[in-house]
């Protein structure tokens, strides 16, 4: 019965965080604009606006009884800070809108008040009573107005004709990154460990029939350093298909240790509070490591940063840096890569690359912790 209410008073609170949280936006904009000042504030601000569009998203969804719409995926933070610009009035003003019937509710109390004598009346008794059901009635109008316009502005629930595309391509692309994983898996075995293999068999052969026991001694050594290279060439096969750190401890440590490795200086900032399934783990490790890997090579720059976070059923990553951008997807093969396996459990690759600019790079995955 409360809900409505209570849920106009929750509008309005963020509201009202709306106002600081947009101006702080159009300063850090400008200044990032204009004086090229580091982005990284701006990118906390921006991911604050994301959590609160995923808040209020759920929110709607919960209201409006669309439990099958699957986890927030905005179109872009464009859509976002226009949602709360909205939202930063609309919040506060329904409850204002409201408030109008207590008001009235009190003038007729105090009515009643100054003649205190006057017997309670009939009319007096259905005025009160029609106050608090037109007051009810409003407020459910208004929480489910609200529900309409954050799922709107938020929703972006693609078409059954698109969903559809959508899984296709994922299926082709989640086909076509395990057959390439195996091939690659098949040559680092055949030019790795099985050359090995074969060598060490080949000096074990010809030790059978050596009678020199110098020659068989060196030989033997021959046999014993190929059988360790091919030790070495099996463990980082396996290390390629799932990395011992990565299950030891977990994908926030593994992404911590990748960063570590990185020649550029790279800023950890990860918050996640459970482990994600083995499988989404492994494919954003290997998106993380991939991303720090172009940093590396192709960015020239000083400083990088990795941001990881789960909110609203995604899991969201954000790999940035402050060297030269002009990032282009069709230069390389490394964006279209992670792109493949993110596609494989629904995922998306966002990429932000003006020319002269810093570069990042946000992964997100839908899953549960």
């Amino acid at each position: 019965m409360f809900e409505p209410v209570v849920g106009l008073l929750v509008n309005a609170a963020t509201g009202l965080a709306a106002w600081p949280l947009l101006v702080l936006l159009g300063i850090y904009a400008g200044l990032t604009h204009l004086t090229g000042l580091d982005r990284r504030p701006l990118d906390r601000l921006l991911g604050m606006v994301h959590t609160l569009a995923g808040f209020q998203h759920g929110r709607a969804v919960r209201v409006l009884d669309r439990h099958g719409a699957g986890p927030y995926r905005p179109d872009g933070i464009r859509r976002e800070v226009g949602w709360l610009a909205v939202h930063s009035v609309a919040g506060p003003a329904c409850l204002i809108l409201l408030a109008a019937f207590p008001a009235a509710a009190d003038v007729i109390w105090n009515v009643r008040v100054v003649e205190p004598d006057r017997p309670i009346s009939l009319t007096f008794t259905l005025s009160l009573l029609a106050l608090m059901i037109a007051g009810w009635m409003t407020a459910s109008y208004l929480h489910t107005a609200q529900a309409r316009l954050a799922h709107l502005m938020l929703g972006c629930e693609p078409s059954l004709a698109e969903r559809v595309r959508e899984l296709t391509e994922s299926r082709a692309a989640a086909v076509d990154t395990l057959a390439a994983e195996l091939r690659r898996i098949e040559r680092d075995l055949h030019d790795g460990a099985q050359a090995r293999l074969i060598a060490m068999r080949m000096s074990l052969g010809m030790i059978k029939g050596e009678k020199d026991p110098d020659r068989m001694r060196e030989l033997a050594g021959e046999a014993w350093e190929s059988a360790g290279q091919a030790l070495a060439d099996l463990r980082h096969v396996v290390r390629g298909i799932h990395p011992p750190v990565l299950a030891d401890r977990g994908l926030a440590g593994a992404i911590q240790a990748t960063a570590l490795l990185c020649p550029v200086p790279v800023e950890v900032d990860i918050v996640l509070p459970a482990r994600p399934a083995a499988p989404v783990e492994s494919a954003m490790y290997f998106a993380a490591a991939e991303a720090l890997t172009n940093v590396a090579k192709h960015s020239g720059a000083g400083q990088a940063w990795v941001r990881l976070r789960h909110s609203a059923g995604m899991l969201r990553l954000t790999v940035g840096d402050d060297g030269r951008g002009g990032a282009d997807p069709a230069r390389g093969t490394g964006l279209d890569g992670i792109r493949s396996r993110l596609s494989a459990f629904d995922g998306r690759l966002k990429l932000d690359s003006p020319p002269e600019g810093s570069t990042e790079l946000t992964m997100e995955l839908p899953c549960v912790l």
